[in-house]
């Protein structure tokens, strides 16, 4: 199947067409002091013809059997391509977090530090993070690296998204 350009995308966004739609897998996860876990994950990004992506995460635990057990973590945002292949995150989660994201795109891979964040008085701080997305054989790969609660930056999710028809 052919790639298009999708209708009305503000042209600073041509080289991130390849994210737009809707993705859905599985993925797991672990941390220190946290049992592994595993997730079954949508993310859409859409836009409505201005310079920059919507985006919309959400999880679920699920169970050996992929079912669902109950709702984990939402996020809500906002991607900015900037010249020189500099990307511009904004987010939000349901966990009384903000944060803001800067890095980089090239081609059908995107690397992101964390710049700066938010924790309301009962969301759980994180020091430092990343966040590596690429199209690996037709799938969208998520990988999510944090520092917190007092341990080095290290691997905590990770998924791999299937593209939805529309």
């Amino acid at each position: 199947m052919a790639f298009t350009i999708p209708e009305g995308l503000h042209e600073d966004l041509y080289p991130l067409a390849w994210l737009v739609g809707t993705w859905r897998g599985k993925g797991r996860g672990e941390y220190p002091g946290i049992e592994p876990f595993q997730f079954a994950q949508e993310v859409t990004f859409n836009h409505d013809g201005r310079n920059f992506l919507n985006y919309y995460s959400r999880t679920w635990l699920i169970d050996d059997d992929s079912n669902i057990i109950e709702p984990f973590d939402n996020e809500v945002g906002f991607w900015h391509a900037m010249p020189n292949k500099v990307l511009e995150v904004v987010l939000a989660y349901n966990t009384g977090r903000g944060e803001g994201w800067v890095g980089i795109y090239d081609g059908p891979k995107i690397q992101l530090a964390l710049d700066q964040g938010y924790s309301s008085p009962s969301g759980k701080a994180v020091e430092s993070a990343s966040r590596l997305y690429g199209l690996v054989e037709g799938q969208l790969f998520y990988a999510h690296d944090v520092e917190m609660d007092g341990h080095e930056l290290q691997s905590y999710m990770w998924s791999s998204l299937e593209r939805q028809s529309e």
